[in-house]
């Protein structure tokens, strides 16, 4: 497939994990692809790896997400996805919680979209573009310890219905709302504990980056025209298991 080709993209939070899967994906259908993250050896490397271009980008901050639009701008003169995918987390109830914990968790995983369609709305419109929110089973289910994590992706969802209001008809917002999935957060799990999150899906087992940066793509793709203000469930099956 090359549903991407002419097409210019931004993932934030895109050196790892499902952020890298898009990157590749999107590069993998001929997309220009602008890899923003924090981690510079990460990135440089996906970057290395994928074709896409790096640039550091703190997506909490109004300056560093106008430092990228200028970039993309003046290089391509137009931006027709935007993957918001960048998140922060920190945990413990809130009165374990220290401010900035809270603080940077709501400015990463949910400012950061806000931030996005700032600075790139005008650019989105024009291009008749879409953008993809990258949510969590934890927008809809509650466990200890995720206060501030749970705040910040139940707030993305209500702001993914909020933009595609906002933006329609010109600019479609969708969400994924990944469940467990095999990224570095598992990687310090134990083969047992690991099991035990698995078994808590319909699927049986871990859904892979690439699985959830595949329906990423549909959703940015012109096979999705008619999609809009939703959000569709990467998680095996584990939000039917637990209701």
């Amino acid at each position: 497939m090359s549903r991407f080709e002419g097409k210019v993209a931004v993932v934030t939070g895109g050196a790892m994990g499902i952020g890298a899967a898009c990157v590749e994906r999107l590069i993998a259908e001929d997309a220009v692809v602008y890899l923003a993250d924090v981690d510079d050896a990460a990135g440089a490397k996906t970057a290395a790896e994928t074709g896409a271009v790096f640039v550091h980008c703190d997506v909490s901050r109004l300056a560093d997400w106008e430092s990228l639009a200028e970039c993309v701008v003046r290089e391509h003169g137009r931006l027709d996805v935007l993957v918001s995918n960048a998140y922060a987390l920190r945990f413990g109830a809130p009165h374990e919680l220290p401010e900035d914990d809270w603080d940077v968790v709501q400015a990463v995983t949910l400012k950061a979209t806000y931030l996005g369609l700032k600075v790139f709305a005008e650019a989105l419109t024009a291009a008749g573009g879409s953008v993809v929110a990258v949510s969590s089973v934890h927008a809809h289910a509650s466990y200890p310890g995720f206060a501030a994590y749970a705040a910040a992706k139940g707030g993305l969802a209500a702001l993914v219905r909020q933009l595609a209001v906002e933006y329609a008809p010109a600019v479609r917002v969708n969400a994924v709302v990944p469940g467990p999935i095999l990224t570095r957060q598992f990687s310090s799990l134990s083969s047992e504990s690991i099991a035990d999150e698995a078994g808590k899906t319909l699927a049986g087992r871990l859904g892979r980056p690439e699985e959830v940066a595949a329906v990423i793509a549909f959703l940015a793709s012109d096979e999705a025209a008619y999609v809009t203000g939703a959000e569709l469930a990467v998680d095996g099956g584990w939000q039917v298991k637990h209701r």
